[in-house]
């Protein structure tokens, strides 16, 4: 039998990263009963309790075992942690009868990591925020707006919705099997664009700019190319050489890329480049010879 959830679920959460602190904040102030934080180290779990009030009882990772019987249990763990303490969860849990909610955080991996603990009896899934966390407060704040993917049995989709609607978020839900795919395209977002935005950083320093500049002159960049994305498709968002086919440019580019020894930014740019080329095809800016005559400027295949 699944769990009834009260008007104030309880939950308790292992994991006192920066994920599963913000997470502890946001659904405090959503009006969840936080019961327990756990972490891997003691001093962990104390500092991420003392910001909730009342304070959750700290624990660390080998005192599961005194984990109280909350509704909802969140593991937000590293993920290759996630099936081991799915199974040092299982074996910690007493043969009470009551069915609860197990959910982990994780993107790329599905509920199918708490596999140990279906074998108990319980329900699992997982929800995972589509937000960047850099810092419990700031998180706790993205998380009630963020869109979330919520996956597993229909116990824990519907405990994983609920808590997604009264963070005042939005959720979505993808087949087991896509997570992987689902998480690379969220790291492609999030992680890849630091990692571009550092590539084009280390361009303009060869350029002569600093550091500091740099990053100032290519932020303001950044965010217009959010707010183009808000208002339009990609087809028609994109801007620059490649939508105007203008060959000259590019291959000017190509050139300086390859004398300034920046094998990373010259990989990179021939890759963007290539699916620059096809959305301007999409938005019949750019005619199919044009893409080809570039295509192979860059030396990718169509």
């Amino acid at each position: 039998m699944a769990p009834s959830l009260k008007a104030t679920p309880s939950v308790s959460i292992i994991g006192a990263g920066r994920l599963g602190s913000a997470l502890a904040l946001a659904l405090d102030s959503a009006g969840y009963r936080i019961d327990a934080v756990a972490a891997r180290r003691l001093a962990n779990a104390v500092q991420a309790s003392r910001k909730l009030v009342p304070r959750p009882l700290p624990l660390a990772a080998e005192q599961l075992c005194r984990l109280p019987s909350s509704e909802i249990i969140i593991i937000s763990t590293p993920d290759d942690q996630i099936p081991v303490v799915a199974a040092n969860l299982a074996r910690a849990t007493r043969a009470n009868g009551k069915s609860q909610v197990y959910l982990h955080t994780s993107g790329a991996l599905s509920s199918s990591a708490l596999k140990a603990l279906v074998d108990k009896g319980h329900h699992v899934g997982s929800l995972h925020p589509l937000i960047a966390v850099s810092d419990r407060k700031a998180g706790a704040k993205s998380l009630r707006a963020a869109y979330w993917c919520v996956e597993g049995d229909p116990a824990a989709t519907r405990a994983a919705r609920e808590i997604v609607k009264r963070l005042g978020g939005h959720s979505f839900s993808i087949k087991s099997n896509k997570k992987p795919l689902y998480h690379a395209a969220a790291v492609m977002v999030a992680g890849h664009t630091v990692a571009l935005f550092d590539v084009a950083v280390a361009m303009l320093i060869k350029s002569g700019v600093s550091r500091k500049r740099a990053r100032e002159i290519l932020l303001p960049l950044i965010k217009s190319n959010v707010r183009n994305l808000a208002k339009h498709g990609p087809e028609r968002a994109l801007t620059g050489s490649f939508v105007r086919g203008d060959a000259a440019t590019i291959e000017r580019h190509l050139g300086a890329l390859k004398t300034s020894d920046e094998e990373d930014a010259l990989a990179v740019y021939r890759i963007l480049g290539k699916r620059s080329l096809q959305l301007a095809v999409q938005a019949k800016q750019l005619d199919k010879g044009e893409m080809t005559k570039i295509m192979k400027l860059l030396g990718v295949a169509e």
